[in-house]
């Protein structure tokens, strides 16, 4: 038997390791097909569909007239054919698989509300951010897309700091962690990192799931750690102690400001690469390409083109988020000197979120932002050693 195999039958029965590798199967199977079907979507839209539906808008003298108004009638329409088309997909993987496999505790009703919801405020947020991103293009010409990534860069930076605020909230209940004795042990392990204990906040998951999780989240005053109330109930005190103190390494080791820096990187590739391909899809039967009337049936290209350009670098993202993640559980060791509880937390884990200790190589490399839980495992059994911390 191989280590990775050992460490898996370690971590899971015979029954529970194959109830897992089925449910990563199809889960990951939901998640190729919802790719699919965004770049079939935008695919079919912006060869042949795109012109004939901005031509019979142009019909109605209003639209014909307001530019913007047009272009936010035609994203509008846009978004409710493409979640017409994908909704059998999110039904199936967000409510009928969780239930297949007893990870869900909503009903329909619950779940059709959050879809709903969820749906409503993620395509009011990209209303705005269509319209403002054609408004740069318009006005700012060739360097639109210099002004674009200084405008994805606040954006974020706005987005880091309101959603554990507003927009989690929406969602969940979020309350601040009333339990006082374990509250002081996370106090002491927060000393001298800079994350003030005033920012561990109780989630309310199991209003959606049996599934366990932590999050670091927020930026400045609104940075705070999230603790699953799924985790708080099934996990022991020492197993919360070594969650909250990987949660404390992204925050020792700055994650966030890495993550947003690259995301600053790559929103610049990502738009000057639009620039370029748009430009060639504009003018290949022979017109010059304008910036002030990029047509707005050029929509559906520009999002194909940031699709497949965020599918192409995704495996990069993950690569990076995986070396952070095992930075953070090397940290969490470190800090706590609880090999055991290390253990059993991911553990616990990998059986509560039917987690796969040991999925193929080839999956991991292309779809995965954290590390098997075999390879975490792992890591409690390398040689102690000093962690370098950032400087500052």
């Amino acid at each position: 038997m191989s280590s990775e195999n050992a460490e898996s039958a370690a971590v899971m029965s015979d029954a529970e390791l194959a109830e897992a590798k089925r449910y990563g199967r199809l889960d990951l199977a939901c998640s190729l097909a919802d790719k699919a079907v965004d770049l079939t979507f935008f695919g079919v839209m912006a060869w042949w569909l795109a012109r004939p539906l901005d031509t019979w808008l142009q019909r109605f003298p209003r639209l014909a007239d307001i530019w913007t108004l047009r272009l936010a009638v035609f994203f509008l329409i846009l978004l409710a054919l493409h979640l017409a088309i994908s909704f059998p997909l999110s039904f199936y993987s967000g409510h009928v698989l969780e239930h297949r496999f007893r990870l869900s505790t909503q009903s329909f009703s619950r779940w059709l509300w959050r879809y709903v919801k969820r749906n409503l405020l993620a395509g009011t947020f990209l209303l705005l951010l269509i319209v403002g991103l054609y408004w740069l293009i318009w006005t700012t010409g060739s360097a639109w897309w210099i002004a674009a990534t200084l405008a994805f860069f606040l954006v974020t930076i706005v987005l880091g700091q309101l959603t554990p605020v507003l927009i989690l909230p929406l969602f969940y209940r979020v309350e601040r962690l009333d339990r006082p004795e374990l509250t002081e042990r996370l106090s002491r392990l927060a000393e001298g990192t800079g994350l003030s204990i005033e920012g561990v906040y109780r989630l309310d998951l199991s209003a959606e799931t049996v599934k366990a999780n932590a999050m670091l989240t927020g930026l400045g005053r609104t940075r705070r750690v999230l603790l699953g109330d799924t985790l708080l109930a099934g996990f022991t005190p020492d197993e919360v102690e070594v969650i909250f103190a990987h949660e404390i390494g992204h925050h020792v080791f700055r994650h966030l400001r890495w993550m947003i820096a690259s995301g600053l990187a790559f929103s610049a590739a990502g738009f000057w690469l639009c620039d370029r391909l748009l430009a060639a899809w504009i003018a290949r039967g022979g017109a010059a390409f304008d910036y002030a009337r990029l047509p707005i049936d050029a929509l559906p290209m520009l999002l194909l083109i940031l699709t497949v350009f965020s599918l192409a670098i995704q495996p990069l993202q993950n690569a990076v988020s995986r070396r952070f993640e095992r930075q953070a559980d090397r940290y969490a060791l470190q800090r706590t000197g609880r090999k055991d509880a290390y253990r059993s937390a991911f553990c616990k884990l990998a059986r509560l979120n039917k987690d796969d200790p040991d999925p193929p190589r080839l999956e991991v490399f292309l779809f995965h932002s954290h590390p098997p839980i075999a390879e975490r495992l792992a890591v409690a059994e390398e040689p102690s050693k000093e962690i370098a911390r950032p400087n500052g």
